[in-house]
């Protein structure tokens, strides 16, 4: 007997991969790029934060939890906000879902943009699917995984940047830099936490190959280089630098955690998802003091 997909479940179960307590954190750098580079709300600024509010985070997660099911199943932290486990027979659909609310967003974004917003949302748009989808798989390749996922974070701000026709100067470019360096060292140090599970699916990563002492020791001088990055743009953008801290700080005392018990670091990582509602406050207080200069 074929299992009955119910459309309910099916947004039960979409909601849930889509990771609603992150969705901030992509619809954030968008809106925010739009309005530093136009200082006002727009069309595009509207539909651009809708889309990377919620669809582009069901594509992101909801691609991974189709593809890692047969790995997620046997991981204790699946099944809540870091993950959902939906029955297999779920899985085509939501990929189906996945197309039909990303698709429309894409293609009007690419018809109204430059030559280079086109490059932006293409970019954006195949590390969603590579980071997950098979064959290609950069979850599994090791150092690749945490530059894949840095973008899924950075490519938003960069489109939201290119659809405003920002000129990117080299205060701009010291900024996104500090913010990838941020997303590489949040994604490594995510990874640490699943080394166990990981390595018993047989699924590689930056923390399974290089070890969790490591990985762990790399995201804290990353975060470390973000935070200096920012200490060389100019004024108010020193400020941001503060922001490092607390993610050192939730980091530092794993800097000598084994292998066997990097499961230990989900506790900082569920803390790390609380920390990036408080930067995303610093931050906006901080952008709110550039357009009082600047204005």
């Amino acid at each position: 007997m074929v299992p009955t997909v119910r459309p309910a479940a099916l947004l039960r179960f979409a909601f849930t991969a889509s990771r609603p307590v992150s969705w901030v954190n992509t619809a954030f750098p968008f809106a925010a790029a739009m309005l530093l580079a136009t200082g006002e709300v727009n069309a595009i600024l509207v539909v651009g934060t809708l889309y990377y509010l919620i669809p582009y985070n069901l594509a992101m997660y909801g691609i991974n939890d189709v593809f890692d099911y047969a790995s997620d199943i046997n991981n204790p932290r699946k099944g809540g906000i870091e993950g959902g486990l939906m029955p297999p027979e779920y899985h085509r659909p939501l990929l189906w879902l996945v197309a039909a609310t990303n698709l429309p967003f894409v293609a009007w974004m690419i018809a109204i943009g430059s030559p280079a917003a086109v490059a932006a949302i293409l970019v954006s748009t195949f590390a969603v699917i590579a980071y997950s989808a098979p064959v290609l798989r950069f979850k599994e390749r090791p150092v690749l995984d945490s530059l894949t996922s840095s973008t899924h974070f950075v490519s938003p701000a960069v489109v939201g940047l290119t659809l405003a026709g920002a000129t990117f100067d080299g205060a701009l470019v010291l900024l996104l830099a500090a913010f990838f360096a941020w997303g590489v060292a949040a994604h490594a140090f995510g990874a640490v936490q699943d080394i166990v599970p990981d390595r018993a699916a047989g699924i590689g990563s930056i923390a399974t190959v290089f070890g969790a002492r490591w990985t762990v020791r790399f995201s804290l001088v990353l975060w470390s280089i973000a935070g200096l990055l920012m200490l060389a743009t100019p004024w108010p953008g020193p400020l941001a630098a503060v922001v490092a801290v607390p993610y050192l700080v939730n980091c530092a005392p794993y800097a000598r955690v084994t292998d066997a018990e990097s499961g230990r670091t989900n506790r900082a990582w569920r803390r790390f998802i609380w920390l990036n509602y408080a930067s995303g406050f610093l931050v906006t207080m901080i952008l709110i003091l550039h357009w009082s200069l600047v204005s």
